[in-house]
């Protein structure tokens, strides 16, 4: 393989796996301050129990996320130093933001949640949660405004062969960026609710501190109905944008390389042949695909061929369609994913609701493995936006073969990378043992729940 491949995959491999800890930190944030607000409200210890479980498994999840997105950022310098210079002075303004001040606010108040229990005022250590909550989600926006640049360039200016920035305000009002940045909070704060569903649905069926895992169990499965069809809601318009800023990643995201009729049916699965440029196998619901772009059962939409042709006369010679198997099954696989939290979250409710959730051991059973359903939905949505804007690194502007350092070779990349995963192999294995550890110990007992000294032994 050369230089660029392995670039892309190791930018890739690092990118997934440091994207599975971002959303728990965001999502997993807002349940602990919810029931943290209980416990001041109520004044019940029960709700500072749940906190301080649940804040366990944060901060695990927290230090693994620092680590991974530490080393991600390395390979600006390492392997897309083109890139990192052509669009460095655009790129750079949001990530800077980012580290200075979302990420240093986040830090600052979770070690004041960390260190502050039974020696601040209840509202003032309160207050420090939500604030690394909402310190989470402004890194969020900062990342995704940086994303968003990448998936459709506003804001800036070609000046001697680089791009600058011309308005910050510009890229804040990205169109791309308030399609994104919601589909991404929805997604979090359900990664956050299945993960507390998944641990308390064991510790409901092994009948174990049913106290504390039977309220944790009943607010994060509302939070996680809430959030699925939020996050469905969101995404339908994050694929309407689609039609506008890359009808090309529209177009493979559904297989279509012929532009429909009046009226476009939605491609449930298809055997697709890139070589011959045809899908060979198809089974289609009529009309859904208009709807999806247009809510309305009218509306053709353009196919990759057609694309190409007008790509070709825009940009030069080349190849503008995406790898279209990639693209079309990972857009599958996110949306299957998402119906079953929808389906299963429904379910839970309804058994909260009827108060026979307990009873329904089998159910508890499949909420277990259900903890992987959002990690699984996210890994797909981010291939299929990063691969269905391929062959461009920053679309329209910059081809990703053109973004890769221009000295670094095969052997470093391959090098840097079997390091990279070697490292990420180790501190999966640490985060899984602890969790594990920490799911089997449960939370503080009654009556001791008010120091630091789980949250230390993290730490530690």
């Amino acid at each position: 393989m050369e230089a660029l491949d392995l670039a892309r995959w190791q930018f890739a491999i690092t990118t997934v796996y440091h994207f599975l800890f971002v959303p728990l930190s965001i999502g997993l944030a807002y349940l602990i301050a919810y029931m943290q607000t209980l416990y001041v409200v109520k004044n019940d210890e029960t709700y500072k129990r749940m906190a301080q479980f649940w804040g366990k498994m944060f901060l695990l999840n927290f230090a693994v996320g620092v680590v991974t997105g530490i080393l991600q950022e390395f390979q600006f310098g390492m392997n897309w130093a083109d890139y990192s210079r052509f669009v460095g002075a655009v790129f750079g303004g949001p990530l800077a933001v980012e580290a200075l001040v979302s990420f240093f606010l986040e830090s600052t108040f979770l070690g004041v949640w960390i260190f502050g229990w039974d020696k601040l005022n209840k509202k003032v250590h309160l207050a420090s949660i939500w604030l690394v909550a909402i310190a989470a989600t402004l890194s969020a926006l900062w990342i995704l405004t940086a994303n968003s640049f990448m998936q459709e360039p506003v804001g800036y200016v070609i000046n001697n062969g680089r791009a600058e920035m011309t308005s910050f305000f510009a890229l804040l009002g990205n169109p791309q960026l308030w399609v994104e940045f919601p589909h991404t909070i929805w997604a979090s704060l359900l990664t956050g609710a299945l993960f507390v569903v998944g641990i308390s649905a064991y510790k409901l069926l092994r009948k174990q501190q049913t106290e504390v895992f039977r309220p944790s169990f009943n607010i994060a499965i509302v939070v996680a109905l809430c959030a699925s069809f939020l996050v469905a809601f969101s995404g339908h318009s994050q694929t309407q944008h689609l039609m506008e800023s890359q009808p090309m990643k529209m177009a493979a995201s559904e297989g279509l390389w012929e532009t429909t009729g009046e009226s476009a049916p939605w491609t449930v699965v298809a055997a697709i042949d890139p070589k011959n440029q045809e899908n060979t196998f198809e089974i289609k619901i009529p009309y859904l695909l208009s709807v999806l772009a247009y809510n309305k059962t009218t509306g053709s939409v353009p196919g990759m061929l057609e694309l190409q042709a007008q790509y070709e006369a825009q940009y030069g010679p080349g190849n503008y369609i995406p790898p279209v198997r990639t693209t079309f099954w990972s857009f599958r696989i996110m949306v299957g994913a998402g119906m079953l939290m929808i389906l299963l979250s429904l379910i839970g409710a309804i058994g909260v609701w009827r108060k026979k959730i307990e009873n329904w051991r089998f159910y508890l059973k499949m909420m277990i493995p259900a903890v992987f359903l959002p990690y699984i939905a996210s890994s797909a949505g981010w291939i299929m936006t990063e691969v269905g804007r391929q062959p461009w690194i920053v679309n329209g502007l910059q081809k990703t073969a053109d973004g890769v350092s221009p000295n670094v070779t095969a052997g470093m990349v391959l090098t840097s990378m079997i390091g990279f995963t070697v490292i990420y192999g180790i501190l999966a294995a640490c985060f899984i043992y602890l969790v594990v550890r920490f799911t089997k110990k449960g939370a503080s007992p009654a009556g001791i729940a008010g120091t630091n000294g789980h949250e230390s032994e993290v730490l530690a």
